[in-house]
């Protein structure tokens, strides 16, 4: 198989390096802006190198990723589906949801599959969790919590791009609530504050924010995030139901500190840096894509997932704005 990618930079280099590991891809073919990513890329992988996205589309590839900037996702994406080749994006689909309605529109109908990056859903904890709310081991649910908390912030030039961390950080945690629970959210209630890095406050963000989130069959959902927490890379779910209580990211690598008497648990390095948590499903996210490519399955997260996520996102962006309880409806009424 034949993959190419559209964008070498830290996550682009880093799914690279990721199929060029795997069986079934034989060969890559990369594309980049700054012409010195793209020539270590070749250098590192043995890739051929397209100097443009529309080279790479006619260079006799299989299946592309794109990891390029937000902004340029849209063209990218729908480029891919008019050449006939399936698609691997990371998240977002836009940076607006307007923008990602439209990329919607332009691939239905198309039998040409497109698959957004959210990784969590290739998490073998987030998976088993899944299957046990679907098998019923936990009985109806009641609660669910789910928390981002990262060790530092990014760049505040990134900050200034990313839409806000609802948007940016948040929507993984949205994602992965309807993944696991098989519902939808019906309304949201979003607070936030600052009292970290100034730059954040600047571009009008939150360094910290909380959301209760209301599923459609009454299920509350708890969701906490910051930029900052400098024990590690914290991410974990509980899901609590009338039968049984699960969790995950609950492992030695867990960045807290117990402080009751006698307890050793957590007793590892704790994580620090996204790529380290996930570093596996990273794998398993790429192979799936391998096996959409193939035909071997449908895309495991669709357009119409991410703007899922992202109407979620934009419930709770407003809801915090206005201080007052947002519905979903409200949000895609616009």
């Amino acid at each position: 198989m034949r993959i190419g990618i559209l964008g070498l930079g830290r996550i682009g280099a880093f799914h690279a390096e990721t199929l060029h590991t795997l069986e079934t891809v034989d060969s890559l073919v990369v594309a980049d802006p700054y012409a010195d990513a793209a020539k270590a890329a070749a250098e590192r992988f043995g890739a051929e190198i397209a100097d443009s996205p529309e080279a790479l589309l006619a260079a006799g590839v299989d299946g592309v990723v794109v990891a390029a900037a937000t902004d340029a996702h849209p063209a990218l994406i729908v480029a891919a589906v008019e050449a006939g080749v399936p698609v691997f994006c990371e998240k977002p689909v836009a940076r607006t949801m307007t923008e990602g309605v439209e990329v919607l529109k332009a691939v239905a109908g198309r039998d040409v599959p497109v698959q957004i990056g959210f990784n969590r859903r290739f998490d073998a904890g987030f998976v088993a969790a899944r299957e046990a709310v679907r098998a019923g081991e936990l009985g109806k649910l009641h609660t669910v919590r789910s928390t981002t908390l990262d060790p530092a912030p990014p760049p505040a030039a990134y900050i200034a791009a990313s839409g806000g961390i609802f948007r940016d950080c948040s929507v993984h945690d949205f994602d992965v609530i309807r993944w696991v629970t098989g519902r939808e959210v019906s309304e949201v209630y979003a607070v936030g504050g600052n009292r970290g890095a100034d730059f954040i406050r600047e571009a009008g963000d939150a360094d910290t924010t909380g959301a209760v989130l209301t599923l459609d069959d009454g299920t509350i959902a708890v969701v906490s995030n910051s930029r900052h927490n400098a024990r590690g890379y914290d991410v974990r779910m509980e899901i609590h139901g009338f039968a049984d209580s699960i969790a995950v990211g609950l492992e030695d690598k867990l960045p807290l500190r117990s402080v009751e008497p006698g307890t050793a648990f957590p007793a590892g390095v704790p994580h620090d840096f996204f790529m380290d948590r996930f570093a596996a499903a990273y794998r398993t996210e790429l192979t799936a894509f391998t096996e959409v490519v193939a035909g071997a399955r449908p895309s495991p997260c669709t357009v119409e997932d991410a703007l899922e996520a992202g109407w979620i996102a934009e419930a709770c962006t407003l809801s915090l704005r206005e201080h007052r309880p947002v519905t979903v409806a409200e949000v895609k009424r616009g």
